[in-house]
């Protein structure tokens, strides 16, 4: 497989026009994909409706889950922000604090606004011990508060739900009453189906119960079957024609809300397209699990222009008469990339265009018969007029247009808005380049004095080569994003073993032999007073303040890097980076202590939005069940293993300790 070119499953369906065809096959489309001779859109168009009539008495639909009071906001949801809980705009590491007021103006200034936001808060953390995935969520300080914050700030809320985590702690209750407490108690709106394109019945049932409201929103194409449970969807992977075509669970309900995404692309034009003559939304997802990979400037400003006319026309987009790839569009126009779709309702007429070339299309873009009301470009604030020869626009490049037409009988609240909005400048940026944010290397710490750490093993100055061992996943290991502007990534490309040389620098200095235990620390604790920022989970194995009886000399564990670092400053030391680490583990006396645990390094970085840190040597514990698990087990010295740093003590694990370097 071309990792480059999507796979049959994901190519649009191909919409037979001939006369007396069953179109019941296209039931299982993701896209239906456009003809690429414009003289057979009216049969097109034709078929299309043949197929969702027939679609709706296939399988008895009635919409009346889309009736349900408390959900209708997921009908005009048109911009979902996925968000790492840890996300350096969403919480301050250096306050311990949330911050969604900064989240919430920096969605505004560069997307426009968002209307809801996922809160991803395990993967890929989670299996670095046994607790499960909703932990990961009670054990956050001040979570209920920051919802309640999203709220006020008009924001709904998205839990993550992982079906594939079988393997951690169990409880008493079902997976489905547990995660039904949760979002309940937490105030949720939606839940998020990871990895699923539908929710299990039993599961579904159980969230429903808690609250008749709450909305499930799948990760990929949704069975025909499940639209009518289902609010919304992502059309994530979904290859289109050149002539856009339509999104197959959209047309037969239009209250049925899907998010476009393509989480690797730098390119996002075609999605946003897609979206836009549609009538849809879109998924912004800035950092993949901390691999980076944000939006270019033309499509940020793409989506500004977008979602204010989709949210001021919301009711022309969902209820209105739907035109796809209107015929109004000359063939000057077409030839050069130009489509759209036009929605009539009552007296108000939109057309959402699009230019599918990267040059702009400067000229008549609508040849309408109804040239009477009031015309406005929603999208730019360029006013415009319509007269015999049509309505002349600038569409951008990879850019979209938005036309309202306000007849003599809408109401004055409409006429206003697309007045306000035809008056409002929203430019078109044209520069698509990557916006880079590499992740930077914290500065290693200089050692205070001589330090005394105990036995230690020698790490010599100089130029080494080192070779490290690391399971492909979706963050990566450093800073790139491991399938930048693939299709979709699956086995053996995925969870598979990487080799990696990297040429480094050694300063020179010791490694101690072993990891600092429970005593050690308690000595620490007992000569400094320290208590850290935040203590939740801070040293929770302890008793009265002490360690267990009998652990004394095991390796303390339950502390994070500042608690770490703060300890090897009283020593008048640091921690090893993971080359020291690796380097000295070789060496004759360095050993391990039981339990085993993972090492922190000196090894952290940041890119501005998320932050991680190397880990070494492997643990005893082995989460079992799912390749999306954090790694366990031993492990050889070459193998790093990329820990996303959380915050609110949630990196403190039972699982993972450290040891001094000098």
């Amino acid at each position: 497989m071309n990792p480059l070119e999507p796979r049959p499953i994901d190519l649009p369906g191909r919409v037979d026009l001939g006369l007396g065809t069953d179109l019941s096959f296209l039931d299982d489309a993701k896209i239906l994909g456009a003809p690429e001779d414009p003289a057979d859109l009216p049969r097109w168009r034709a078929k299309l409706a043949e197929w969702r009539f027939g679609a709706i008495e296939r399988t008895r639909y009635d919409g009346s889950h889309y009736n349900e009071p408390g959900r209708e906001w997921t009908q005009t949801a048109y911009s979902v922000a996925l968000v790492w809980l840890w996300d350096d705009l969403l919480y301050n590491v250096e306050t311990g604090r949330f911050t969604p007021e900064k989240f919430v103006e920096h969605g505004v200034a560069e997307f426009g606004g968002y209307d809801a936001i996922v809160l991803w808060h395990a993967y890929p953390v989670i299996g670095i011990d046994d607790r499960n995935q909703f932990d990961f969520y009670r054990d956050v300080p001040g979570l209920r508060a920051l919802i309640d914050d999203l709220h006020r700030l008009g924001l709904k809320v998205f839990f993550d739900y992982n079906p594939w985590d079988v393997g951690t702690r169990r409880a008493d209750r079902s997976d489905s009453d547990e995660f039904a407490t949760l979002v309940t108690d937490y105030a949720v709106d939606g839940v998020f189906l990871d990895t699923l394109k539908e929710g299990d019945p039993k599961f579904t049932r159980a969230i429903r119960q808690a609250n008749p409201a709450i909305a499930l929103e799948g990760e990929s194409r949704l069975p025909m079957a499940r639209i009518g449970d289902h609010a919304l969807s992502w059309a994530q992977w979904f290859a289109d024609t050149r002539a856009p075509g339509v999104l197959r669970a959209h047309l037969f309900e239009r209250r049925h809300m899907m998010h476009h995404t393509r989480r690797w692309n730098r390119d996002h034009s075609d999605e946003l397209q897609s979206a836009w003559v549609n009538g849809v939304g879109m998924l912004v997802w800035e950092s993949v699990f901390s691999a980076w990979v944000g939006w270019n400037a033309r499509d940020r400003a793409t989506l500004r222009r977008m979602v204010a006319a989709q949210r001021a026309f919301a009711p022309v987009l969902i209820a209105g008469d739907w035109i796809q790839l209107t015929p109004e569009i000359p063939e000057k126009a077409r030839d050069h990339g130009v489509y759209g779709s036009r929605f009539d309702l009552a007296d108000i007429t939109f057309w959402t265009l699009i230019n599918r070339h990267d040059e702009d299309f400067d000229g008549i873009v609508l040849r309408s018969e109804d040239q009477v009301g009031d015309w406005y470009d929603v999208t730019s604030g360029v006013p415009i007029t319509a007269d015999d020869d049509g309505v002349h626009l600038t569409v951008p490049g990879r850019g979209v247009a938005g036309i309202v037409r306000v007849g003599a009988t809408a109401g004055a609240s409409c006429r206003a808005t697309a007045r306000k909005l035809g008056t409002m400048p929203r430019a078109h940026v044209s520069e698509s380049a990557f916006p880079m944010r590499p992740a930077e290397r914290v500065v290693v710490p200089p050692v205070s004095g001589p330090a005394e750490i105990g036995p230690t093993v020698d790490v010599p100055a100089g130029e080494r080569t080192l070779t490290v061992r690391h399971r492909r996943r979706e963050t990566g290991l450093y800073d790139t994003a491991p399938y930048v502007e693939e299709w979709k990534p699956l086995p053996p490309r995925l969870h598979d073993i990487q080799t990696v040389e990297r040429e480094v620098s050694l300063p020179g200095g010791s490694v101690a032999i072993a990891e600092v235990t429970n005593a050690e620390y308690l000595a620490f604790m007992q000569a400094t007073g320290y208590r850290p920022l935040v203590p939740n989970r801070f040293l929770q194995h302890w008793v009265d303040g002490a360690p267990a009886p009998g652990t004394e000399d095991q390796p303390v564990t339950y502390v994070d890097l500042p608690d770490a670092r703060a300890y090897a400053a009283w020593r008048g030391g640091r921690l090893p980076t993971e080359d020291e680490w690796q380097i000295g583990a070789l060496e004759e006396g360095f050993i391990r202590r039981e339990p085993l645990v993972w090492n922190l390094t000196e090894s952290e970085h940041r890119d501005g939005r998320s932050r991680f840190c190397i880990l070494k040597g492997g643990s005893h514990y082995v989460a079992e069940g799912s390749d999306w698990y954090a790694d366990g087990g031993p492990q050889d010295p070459d193998v790093s293993f990329k820990l996303v740093l959380t915050g609110g003590g949630l990196d403190r694990s039972e699982n993972i300790g450290f040891r001094c370097a000098g």
